[in-house]
């Protein structure tokens, strides 16, 4: 049997990157839909994500992971979501803010209510659908990471395919006997392309493999949103999601 796992995350409150790769991953037909976490931090529409999520979650049955920002904006709690900082930036502070002003009372219990990690077994394979990396939503996994540490935080789960995001940079690799997938991010990438990423999982009998997808969206109507929206380091964030880099 072979079942097809579209992923995608990062979105960042980037609702028109939202509803562009969904377009695309809907002409996919995949047999479910998982979502990495960071939902609505730093973009200008946090609750028309939420509300295309929730629309996905009960009409799809797509299974939707917390990220670190989602504490943040739901919660406030700054040390949990930002653990590497020693002191979390004004700038931060002012987009989890305004993020949690504009959404209703039910949408942040949604966002408070979302596991860390779900799993799926198929066929002999357990797939683990987490933010950063297996049992954390803020130690990530990163393509230049010190070979050991990604050793460590790989053997935490005994899952064959780990389907993670919050480096905001798409990446598909074996390590030993496990399959790394990181879609990148759908609306905040940091890898050069300022398009909409998405991975297709295909788990069937023989090897579990990852394809990487781009959608083309309009990230400048974006960018101008949030420099509208004039939130203190909205000009670094329009400029991330025009560029596709990560600009600070």
């Amino acid at each position: 049997m072979v079942t097809r796992v579209a992923l995608l995350g990062d979105i960042h409150g980037n609702d028109l990157a939202l509803e562009a790769a969904l377009n695309d991953v809907v002409r996919q037909r995949p047999d479910v839909i998982a979502i990495t976490g960071d939902l609505v931090l730093n973009g200008p529409r946090p609750s028309a994500v939420i509300g295309r999520l929730r629309d996905l979650e009960s009409t799809a049955g797509a299974l939707v992971i917390q990220g670190n920002t989602d504490i943040a904006v739901a919660d406030h709690d700054y040390s949990a979501a930002f653990p590497w900082m020693e002191e979390v930036p004004a700038a931060h502070r002012a987009a989890a803010e305004w993020a949690h002003d504009s959404l209703a009372a039910d949408e942040l219990e949604w966002l408070r209510r979302l596991p860390a990690e779900r799993r799926l077994e198929l066929g002999d394979h357990m797939v683990l659908v987490c933010h950063a990396s297996p049992g954390s939503q803020t130690s990530g996994l990163a393509v230049d990471l010190d070979p050991s540490l990604t050793v460590e935080r790989v053997t935490r789960t005994d899952a064959r395919v780990i389907c993670c995001g919050h480096t905001h940079v798409a990446d598909v690799r074996e390590l030993g006997r496990k399959l790394i997938c990181n879609p990148g991010s759908c609306g905040y990438a940091f890898d050069g392309d300022p398009g909409a990423a998405w991975a297709l999982l295909t788990v069937d009998g023989s090897e579990p493999r990852a394809e990487l997808f781009r959608t083309s969206y309009d990230a400048q109507s974006v960018a101008d949103e949030l420099s509208e929206r004039g939130l203190p380091g909205d000009v670094y964030r329009a400029a991330t999601v025009r560029t596709g880099r990560f600009i600070r």
